[in-house]
């Protein structure tokens, strides 16, 4: 048998989605989401049909995120992104910038902790990166994190909101600090 590059001596080949023959050869490779992520194109040798698959580093130790309960469940960004997904609802927010958000989030996470982080600690640094780009999304998520229980204390938020000066992109700061 003639080995491609796409097939493995000894092993399996990726399980065709068209044919569920494991039989394939890669015949392009990229990197994407700023080089975090491998995208190859495949094409099955029995069936011929082509497909897409992603390589994504795997963090080898695992981010277990401490609950307010003091529970402990394994890092997921998929919460999170559900979590952006609510706070921005039918909001004109593009899918590539949510999707941004949960991607930044997640390579500082792991960068900055060891093994375990705060969900309050997440919790934090998803609203500052909501309060930058939609004041909406921001009170719908801070809403849920803070658990208002009143509308004095949403009033507050809001208050809060308005009276700060939003910084703008890409500008330099005129003063440290």
């Amino acid at each position: 048998m003639r080995y491609g590059r796409g097939a493995r001596r000894g092993g399996r080949g990726v399980i065709c989605p068209f044919c569920g023959e494991d039989d394939d050869r890669v015949i392009d490779s990229r990197a994407s989401e700023g080089g975090r992520v491998v995208r190859r194109r495949r094409q099955c040798n029995p069936c011929s049909k082509r497909f897409t698959t992603y390589e994504r580093v795997e963090q080898s130790a695992r981010l277990v995120v401490i609950k307010r309960d003091g529970s402990r469940d394994p890092f997921d960004r998929e919460k999170i992104l559900h979590g952006v997904k609510s706070a921005c609802g039918k909001r004109k927010i593009p899918e590539e910038k949510k999707i941004s958000i949960v991607d930044d989030l997640e390579e500082e996470l792991h960068r900055e902790f060891d093994r375990e982080v705060l969900s309050s600690e997440i919790g934090e640094r998803v609203m500052q990166r909501l309060r930058d780009l939609d004041d909406v999304a921001y009170v719908r998520f801070a809403s849920e994190h803070y658990k208002f229980r009143s509308i004095d204390e949403i009033k507050k938020q809001l208050d809060e909101l308005g009276a700060r000066i939003k910084d703008v992109k890409d500008q330099q700061k005129l003063f440290d600090g």
